[in-house]
């Protein structure tokens, strides 16, 4: 997924081996944690969702919930650099406040239906993507 696009909730991983991967969501930052088990992550910083600034995301104040669809998630998880903007995103769009601890709890928690409805999402378009390329040859026979 395309990082600058969601700026506001990217985030960017730095392993022990000195490695790091950038992601485009919590949701995908939990599945590389998986996928790199056998690496200590050192930091975790995030996209703040307003400025798109990355910020330390232990430090963020983060929001759990609310009207506005997650990135690659059901429930979604925003960051911010301070409370008061945390506190008015939720009088404006509802949820809570957490820590970092807390939402990547939900982000692993969540992975399984994340996932699943990711998976359904790319079938249906692979599908859909079918269903126009096989109109389009209909078409372009007919009209031979």
């Amino acid at each position: 997924m395309n990082r600058q696009t969601f700026a506001y909730s990217r985030m960017l991983v730095r392993y022990n081996d000195d490695s790091a991967v950038g992601t485009c969501s919590l949701n995908c930052t939990a599945i590389d944690l998986v996928v790199n088990f056998k690496n200590t992550p050192v930091s975790f910083q995030v996209g703040d969702y307003q400025t798109k600034n990355l910020i330390d995301a232990d430090k963020a104040v983060w929001v759990i919930g609310g009207k506005k669809q997650g990135v690659m998630t059901e429930r979604a998880k925003w960051a911010f650099a301070d409370k008061k903007s945390a506190r008015a995103f939720i009088k404006e769009n509802g949820g809570k406040l957490a820590n970092f601890e807390e939402v990547m709890r939900l982000a692993f928690e969540d992975l399984y239906l994340d996932t699943k409805k990711t998976r359904e999402r790319m079938a249906r378009q692979q599908q859909q993507k079918l269903m126009t390329s096989k109109k389009q040859s209909l078409h372009t026979t007919a009209t031979k």
